[in-house]
């Protein structure tokens, strides 16, 4: 009673016996509802954590790297965005020719001077790579009061809010179709995408305002309007 149709069958036929195929045992598995856990053994479970969850702007961060090309197959330049998950607007970003924790340390450090981050106001969301996880960039969020959080391990959508950014831009009309010449003309893209993104994207998650109306505040009095009209 403890074995799956998988193994009835075989063991069936090894004693010279068949009663149905595989497929028709679930089928009357199904309408008896025996589809569950049948065995002595505990039923497995599965606890996914908890999601994050931003009631408020500047309360948690998401930030990832991606690639640029460039002039050279082979050759890329790396996209660093840090983006607050409630109102979605890019609050940080920088184009480098390499990854690396240091520079990512730099920029959060920037952007909490920029948006007036206190200590133990921001939990920081993000994958598991090295400029993620390394000891600089660790040691400057715990100097910062910054709560870092880190993606599941082979988890591909752990992060969703950075790769959904990334894809609205490398998805853009704007986006090139040839790889970036030089850094300067990816940071000048990049400048012209952000602006565009912040401050004239009206974004689907967030009710069709932009992002900066929504980390201003601005959005409430913007859709109070629409509702009138």
């Amino acid at each position: 009673m403890d074995l799956p149709p998988c193994q009835i069958v075989p063991t069936l036929a090894g004693r010279g016996s068949y009663i149905t195929s595989e497929s028709s045992f679930y089928r009357v598995f199904q309408e008896n509802k025996l589809l569950e856990h049948r065995g002595k053994s505990k039923k497995p479970e599965s606890k996914r954590p908890a999601p994050l969850v931003a009631k408020e702007p500047n309360e948690i961060y998401s930030w990832d790297i991606t690639y640029l090309k460039g002039p050279v197959a082979g050759q890329f330049f790396y996209l660093y965005m840090f983006m607050d998950i409630f109102s979605r607007k890019v609050v940080g970003y920088e184009v480098h020719e390499n990854e690396c924790m240091i520079k990512s340390s730099n920029l959060i450090e920037e952007i909490c001077k920029k948006e007036k981050i206190e200590k133990d106001q921001v939990t920081l969301h993000s994958d598991n790579g090295g400029a993620m996880k390394g000891a600089t960039m660790l040691a400057t969020l715990q100097r910062l009061g910054i709560i870092p959080s880190f993606s599941r391990p082979r988890v591909s959508d752990d992060n969703p809010f950075s790769e959904s950014l990334f894809k609205t831009a490398k998805y853009c009309p704007s986006y090139p179709d040839r790889p970036f010449e030089c850094l300067e003309g990816a940071s000048k893209w990049v400048d012209g995408f952000v602006d565009w993104y912040n401050n004239r994207h009206l974004h689907s998650g967030i009710k069709f305002v932009t992002p900066a109306d929504r980390h201003a505040g601005r959005d409430v009095e913007i859709l109070k309007g629409r509702r009138i009209v």
